[in-house]
């Protein structure tokens, strides 16, 4: 597997052409300052625009989250996963008549009169997609290299490679989040980061966590600048009186942000001053951003949504034109109990992001934030009693005024959980595991093109995209406007 590449990130290559073109003079062509600045326009552009990472932790179950319905499909999901007959409900299978309330209705129909639902607990979420505010990609994970099930299979590793660790839950978090394995230090959130760092006045504010550490907002040069659902994280002995004594609180205060001549002392006390005056611009940019969208309670991504939102309204004064955020939700590794606990799991998705799409509105940035959703992998198919197992395709989201929505994207993957040479039996492994159609690369490239990210600098940020680009694998998979 290809390891991301930071030197071709070519807006970074911009910045050191210029500094030795300025060395150069005059007598350097006027052509390649041209070529030079032409590369970095993307980002110099005085827009908003910022993408919203939802990872869905555990492995989200696809075939009860896009429910294929019509009749020859259902039937069939239905009997794999334990229906009741007469297409009622049983064993982890929903019961057709359930799903009337969230059929998916697409501008295009989907090839062979395929049709699909959305689980009956996310009623706010068909609603973005039958509004044209949202849409789904259909079968998409983690390739280094297109496959068919014959490759899959094939012994052939060198030109056939698989991603790492299938099926394991860290590493498959990680290769969503980085196309390598746990103990990557570097992800494609923080890559787009280190192309946006010169757009923002503040670069600190690029990459805005609202769910704690994780390597897809790490990047080269971008920091992953975390924040709580109640804002900045202050350091209590700089905010606070300590024992009482504002005296103690200012000693304290000078004593770990005053310079030093000891190397590592310096930088300690370097990062310390820039975390306290983050957090004073934070907490003050926050104060005048408060949209009365109203978000749901007991919820916690939809308290991890309201920051970003409340940060995206306080975008002027924090100086930010282009961000990446990332939020989530866990519990979705549901080996058992799927009927009882995955409803209330994507009721929570749907409301949280369904008011995060009607803030953006309310803030007039509907069409300048995009928000996606990811998860380590889909599940089985077939049903292990109680629930399902690792798997590997899945089906997401794609919200935002930008979305070319009502519609699906990719191919609908078949109903089927065999091992025959039928056509219909392609893309998927076993245990009706989807062997994926759509790469996370083809995935994040959309969105990164959006974002800014020019042709040239996206192999840098995506280092298996290089594989892709046939009409079958294009590297736009075109759902962003």
């Amino acid at each position: 597997m290809h390891l991301l590449q930071p030197h071709l990130h070519t807006r970074r290559a911009f910045l050191r052409r210029s500094a030795q073109l300025g060395l150069a003079g005059t007598a350097v062509p006027f052509a390649l300052n041209l070529a030079a600045i032409g590369e970095a326009a993307a980002f110099n552009a005085t827009d908003y625009r910022a993408l919203v990472c939802v990872f869905l932790y555990g492995g989200n179950d696809y075939a009860n989250t896009v429910i294929t319905y019509d009749d020859a499909s259902y039937n069939r999901y239905a009997t794999i996963r334990g229906g009741g007959g007469g297409q009622t409900a049983g064993g982890i299978a929903l019961a057709k008549s359930d799903l009337v309330g969230t059929l998916l209705n697409p501008t295009t129909a989907l090839p062979d009169g395929r049709q699909y639902a959305l689980h009956p607990s996310m009623p706010g979420m068909a609603n973005l997609f039958n509004t044209g505010k949202a849409a789904v990609q259909l079968n998409v994970g983690p390739l280094v290299v297109p496959l068919t099930r014959a490759q899959y299979n094939s012994a052939d590793r060198v030109r056939y490679p698989l991603p790492p660790k299938l099926f394991s839950h860290n590493d498959q978090q990680s290769i969503w989040q980085s196309s390598s394995p746990e103990g990557s230090t570097v992800g494609w959130g923080g890559n787009l980061g280190d192309l946006a760092l010169s757009s923002n006045t503040n670069a600190l504010f690029t990459c805005m966590s609202v769910t704690g550490n994780a390597v897809f907002l790490s990047g080269d040069s971008a920091l992953s600048y975390q924040v709580s659902t109640r804002g900045a994280v202050a350091i209590n002995g700089v905010k606070n009186n300590v024992y009482g004594s504002a005296g103690v609180r200012n000693a304290l205060t000078t004593l770990i942000q005053q310079p030093s001549v000891q190397l590592l002392e310096h930088e300690y006390t370097r990062v310390t001053s820039r975390a306290v005056t983050a957090e004073s611009q934070i907490t003050s940019a926050l104060a005048t951003s408060n949209p009365t969208t109203v978000f749901p309670t007991n919820n916690s991504l939809a308290d991890q949504l309201k920051m970003v939102a409340r940060l995206i309204g306080a975008r002027n004064a924090l100086g930010t034109k282009r961000q990446v955020f990332l939020v989530s939700i866990g519990g979705f590794d549901l080996h058992d109990n799927l009927i009882a606990q995955q409803p209330g799991l994507l009721q929570r998705v749907s409301e949280a992001v369904t008011a995060f799409y009607n803030a953006t509105v309310e803030l007039g940035v509907a069409d300048k934030v995009t928000t996606f959703t990811a998860s380590d992998f889909g599940r089985t198919l077939s049903s292990n009693g109680d629930g399902s197992d690792h798997g590997w395709g899945s089906h997401h989201f794609m919200v935002g005024g930008a979305v070319k929505g009502k519609a699906f994207y990719g191919s609908a993957p078949p109903v089927s959980v065999t091992n025959t040479a039928a056509p219909e039996d392609q893309w998927h492994v076993g245990q009706g595991r989807l062997l994926p159609s759509t790469s996370v690369d083809q995935y994040a490239a959309t969105l990164a093109t959006w974002f800014g990210v020019a042709p040239s600098e996206l192999n840098g940020i995506l280092p298996n995209l290089r594989n892709f680009g046939s009409a079958s694998y294009p590297t736009n998979l075109g759902f962003m406007a």
